[in-house]
């Protein structure tokens, strides 16, 4: 194959696509460029835009749920607000690894994490008329800020990179401290840019949330994936840090995609706090008659969205998080290989120019794991995005996660084991294209 792939090739996908800005485009926009590009070239192309699990589904999830199949349980509807076995395990499983004490009540099984995000907005935007807005601590998932358009939301958004440790707190409070605020998002770790806030600054949110009485979402997604330490084993420390031992407001969206490879079955819980659940808010009352946030969330929001997650998957999640918290499932040993395998890449990125953008935690190097974010001399984030497609390299700009660096987000989750050869050498021809000064 010659390099780079001729653009006429590469336009004409953008415009069947009805793109007007690649750099501002989706990430299943440019996984439909690619494949376009892949059908009409015959190249392999490098995926490193989609965030999906590269991996085998874990084995006792499967078997609990074919069990499950197998005994009937497709042809019932699942308990509204989940099956107790599951219930049961989360509270479990979130005191095993996070050192949190959550009632089963307050764990909702959901279909996926999207789902719980979309729910949690929808509520917490409820509560009390003047709190009208989400913030965003930035960078992050751009699919939840699509879920505020499509709720007619307000949002607020602000890039971290420059507010770490201390600086986090005046600026937080800075939004908080208008009054409108009904929750905040982020994810930790964090997609796209794998930092991990610090125990430190999670007491910073979670204060302020109390100060302010705002609900923190906290997006759990890649759980335990900070492979800098060993979170994997229950019951004891060092555990998965959260805002939930700083604050009461809060919620937990603990995802059974990333950790459990079980993306496909869109099997998550939502863990709200026992006093959140419990909690009466005026705005709730005012359109629902009655009826507690949690009550709201399951009896009102879920029913009326999906009365209940997937049935069988439910025996899925519960077998794995038991089997996790009885010390008989190390559920981090498989996902590990994203770590290796992001390693392998930034150096051969580095080794040809590239910079990391979000590269430490407080002065700590950033972890190996699931994503990395990549920058190039004297190229913005989209720029870069499609000088790579050429080359058969696609990744996503920081442009559409609320980025204000200029680079991309890579995932580790496709690669493939020859395709570290292959990024050699494509990147060696991407060189002599684009020089380095």
């Amino acid at each position: 194959m010659e390099f780079p792939v001729k653009q006429d090739i590469i336009q004409k996908a953008i415009d069947e696509l009805y793109i007007k800005d690649f750099s501002k485009a989706t990430i299943r926009e440019v996984v439909a460029v690619a494949a376009q590009v892949e059908k009409e070239t015959g190249l392999e192309i490098i995926h490193m835009e989609m965030g999906v699990p590269g991996l085998p589904a874990a084995e006792i999830g499967v078997q609990a749920e074919i069990k499950a199949l197998k005994d009937g349980v497709a042809s019932i509807y699942p308990v509204l607000d989940g099956l107790p076995e599951l219930k049961k395990e989360a509270s479990r499983f979130i005191k095993a690894f996070i050192d949190l004490d959550i009632s089963s009540e307050g764990c909702i099984p959901v279909v996926g994490s999207m789902q719980s995000t979309f729910m949690s907005f929808l509520v917490a935007g409820q509560c009390e008329e003047n709190k009208d807005t989400i913030l965003f601590i930035d960078p992050g998932f751009p699919v939840q800020k699509q879920q505020a358009v499509v709720l007619g939301y307000k949002y607020e958004t602000f890039d971290v990179y420059d507010y770490r440790g201390d600086k986090l707190k005046e600026k937080l409070e800075s939004y908080l401290s208008k009054g409108n605020i009904s929750c905040i998002i982020y994810s930790n770790p964090n997609n796209p840019a794998w930092f991990c806030l610090k125990e430190s600054e999670l007491k910073i949110i979670g204060e302020l949330a109390t100060k302010y009485d705002t609900i923190v979402i906290e997006d759990l997604a890649y759980f335990a994936m900070d492979f800098r330490k060993d979170l994997g084993i229950p019951f004891q420390a060092p555990y998965q840090v959260s805002v939930g031992k700083y604050t009461d407001n809060y919620l937990l969206l603990i995802s059974g995609s990333k950790a459990f490879s079980y993306a496909g079955e869109r099997i998550a819980v939502a863990a709200i706090s026992d006093k959140l659940y419990r909690r009466n808010y005026s705005g709730l009352t005012k359109r629902y008659g009655s009826g507690t946030f949690g009550s709201v969330f399951v009896h009102r929001v879920f029913y009326g969205i999906t009365a209940g997650a997937p049935h069988a998957a439910q025996y899925a999640l519960a077998a794995m998080m038991k089997a996790a918290s009885d010390g008989e499932f190390s559920f981090l040993d498989d996902v590990k290989e994203y770590g290796r395998r992001a390693r392998k890449l930034k150096d051969i990125f580095l080794n040809h120019g590239f910079g990391i953008v979000y590269d430490n935690d407080l002065g700590e190097e950033i972890a190996d794991g699931f994503y990395f974010t990549i920058r190039y001399p004297g190229m913005t984030g989209g720029q870069l995005m499609a000088a790579l497609v050429p080359f058969g390299i696609t990744a996503i700009s920081l442009d559409t996660t609320g980025s204000n660096q200029q680079g991309l987000r890579a995932c580790t989750s496709f690669i493939k084991d020859n395709q570290y050869q292959l990024l050699e050498e494509r990147l060696t021809a991407f060189n002599k294209l684009y020089p380095l000064e």
